[in-house]
């Protein structure tokens, strides 16, 4: 697949409730996805296994509400797509809606990197 059929299935799949469809089909193994500096001790997840992970750890903490992403802007083997979330943070019992932006790297027919662009909420 090329970069434009990559990011069209993530779209799609993402705003139809499919995500795991697309880390089982359009992800690589070797995954490289990155948070903002101060969102999380581990901002850099490297490789399928440690993806996983942190989708399991913001299942634990987050109850989604609502999601969609835009459609993709699309440049050589990059593109980005802008997401509107709405979610509770189950510890606090805080709602709120944000948006982010994400930029992925496509290499071999496959999303290599993802990258989030938000603001992280400062302490105190």
């Amino acid at each position: 697949m090329n970069t434009e059929e990559i990011a069209s299935k993530l779209v799609e799949w993402c705003n139809s409730g499919q995500e795991e469809r697309c880390y089982q089909e359009l992800y690589s193994p070797n995954i490289v996805s990155i948070e903002p500096e101060g969102s999380s001790e581990n901002p850099i997840a490297e490789g399928m296994e440690a993806v996983a992970k942190k989708g399991e750890w913001w299942r634990e903490n987050f109850e989604m509400h609502s999601s969609h992403m835009s459609d993709p802007i699309i440049a050589d083997n990059w593109f980005s797509v802008r997401h509107e979330i709405d979610v509770t943070h189950k510890p606090s019992g805080q709602r709120s809606k944000t948006s982010e932006i994400s930029v992925y790297t496509v290499g071999d027919g496959k999303i290599v990197r993802e990258q989030f662009f938000y603001d992280v909420p400062s302490e105190g």
